[in-house]
C-alpha cells in the first residue's frame, strides 16, 4: 500500500518540524557531521517512503528516531561485518625460544577457498539467503527478493551456519586424522 499525496504531505510537515531534533541526534549517534548528514538523509528517506505506516495521531517524533536509531544499528553491523579481520600475522615473540623446530602446515589449514568450496556445496535452497545475509542484506530485503516468507529466510540462514559449522567440523576432523597417519 502506497502513501497518499495527503499522508506524504502530512509526514513531510511533521518532518520538518522535528528537523532540528533529528540532526542533534544523528550527530550524536555518529561522532562527525558527514555521517550524520548521511544518516539523517537516509532517515528522511525511509520515512518519507514509508509514510503509510505512520497512525496519524501517535507520537511521530519517537517514530523517526526510531527510524533513525534502526538505521544506524543496521549500518554499524554492516561496518562491522565487512571490517572483520583475522590476525594472520606470526607470533614472532617465540622466535628466540628454543631450538626445537615445529613443522609449520599452514598451506594445508582451511583456506578462505575451502570455506567457499562449504558454502558451495549447500543446496540452493540454504546458499542463496546465507550468502545474501553474508553480503550484507537484511532479512527482509532477502525476503522481499527471494519472494520468500521472513521466517522461511531466517530459519534457512540459520540452518545454512549449523551446516556450515558441520560441514567445517568434519573438515578440521579429516585434517587432524590425515596429519595424525
Amino acid at each position: 500500500m502506497k502513501a497518499t499525496k495527503k499522508q506524504q504531505l502530512e509526514i513531510q510537515e511533521l518532518l520538518s518540524k522535528i528537523t532540528n531534533s533529528l540532526r542533534a541526534f544523528s550527530l550524536k549517534l555518529t561522532g562527525n557531521m558527514n555521517d550524520a548528514e548521511d544518516l539523517y538523509q537516509d532517515t528522511a528517506l525511509r520515512i518519507m517512503t514509508n509514510a503509510e505506516k505512520y497512525n496519524p495521531g501517535t507520537n511521530f517524533k519517537a517514530w523517526a528516531v526510531t527510524i533513525m536509531r534502526n538505521i544506524f544499528i543496521n549500518n554499524y553491523r554492516k561496518r562491522v561485518r565487512r571490517n572483520l579481520i583475522i590476525d594472520q600475522t606470526p607470533n614472532n615473540y617465540y622466535i628466540n625460544s628454543g631450538n626445537k623446530t615445529v613443522l609449520n602446515d599452514g598451506e594445508n589449514d582451511v583456506t578462505f577457498n575451502e570455506l567457499q568450496e562449504l558454502v558451495d556445496r549447500l543446496p540452493d535452497d540454504f546458499r542463496v539467503p546465507f550468502l545474501m545475509a553474508f553480503q550484507g542484506y537484511k532479512y527482509d530485503e532477502i525476503a522481499e527478493q527471494l519472494g520468500s516468507p521472513l521466517g522461511t529466510i531466517k530459519s534457512r540462514i540459520f540452518f545454512a551456519r549449523k551446516k556450515l559449522q558441520k560441514m567445517y567440523e568434519e573438515a578440521m576432523r579429516d585434517l587432524s586424522v590425515a596429519r595424525a597417519s
